[in-house]
């Protein structure tokens, strides 16, 4: 890969004697769905954490645009472009859905918008793209779990990233919400914005990741195509346990 957008070496990650993230290198090519799969404990989401400035990394660093940002603060690396989405997601609940996306646009991208007018633009864009124009007025309590994790694209989508880390997106939801998620990732992407995406849907990373790293207990095993990657004996065993592959 001549010229990744975003990437990481040697990213370790430690809590005391327990080591989260070991030596892991990552380099993510403009305009691809990389998918990051692993057992649960693997270190997938600390690994999003680092990239994003969430956490320091303990050793290794991470270049974005060729441009070195480990170390900086979340606020900074959303600024520079480098978008977060969160497992568990927290919208103002109370707050309006486009009075929560606005917040994004406000403050996650440089130059800000020059008054409500332009940010609410901003958001109704993002909103419309996830499909939630027509709850804009309604506070986010009353979404569903599949609109809240719709809002939490949308208002990473306000930041106008570059590159959009999508931590667990479709944990929760049915068959039917699962594909309309994927048709949005994948409409996302056409719309230019490069994506990494942890996942446990084994299936619906095959759908629509054009590559898959895999880590087991903090390091990276193997990276490739996705058909290549799922039958490997190594990733099997992770999954499923030697014995019982």
């Amino acid at each position: 890969m001549a010229d990744p957008v975003l990437e990481g070496r040697g990213l370790t990650k430690r809590f005391g004697g327990l080591v989260a993230v070991n030596g892991v290198d990552i380099a993510v090519e403009r305009g691809e769905i990389l998918g990051l799969i692993g057992p649960n404990g693997a270190g997938k989401s600390t690994l999003f954490r680092l990239i994003a400035g969430v956490m320091k990394p303990s050793a290794g660093s991470v270049a974005f645009n060729g441009r070195a940002i480990t170390g900086r603060s979340a606020h900074d690396i959303c600024v520079a472009g480098v978008a977060v989405t969160h497992q568990i997601v927290r919208p103002f609940r109370e707050m309006s859905v486009l009075d929560n996306v606005m917040v994004g646009a406000f403050f996650g991208h440089r130059p800000r918008p020059r008054g409500r007018a332009r940010a609410r633009a901003a958001a109704m864009e993002a909103l419309t793209v996830c499909e939630l124009a027509d709850r804009a007025g309604a506070p986010a309590r009353s979404l569903t779990l599949a609109g809240h994790k719709r809002l939490e694209i949308a208002r990473a989508l306000a930041t106008r990233p570059e590159v959009l880390l999508l931590d667990e997106v479709l944990a929760g939801l049915n068959p039917t919400e699962t594909d309309r998620t994927l048709e949005l990732v994948r409409a996302i992407r056409e719309r230019g914005t490069t994506i990494v995406m942890v996942e446990h849907n084994l299936r619906a990373v095959r759908g629509v990741c054009s590559r898959i790293a895999v880590l087991v207990e903090g390091r990276k095993v193997v990276e490739g195509d996705p058909d290549a990657v799922l039958t490997d004996q190594r990733v099997v065993d992770a999954y499923l346990g030697t014995a019982h592959a």
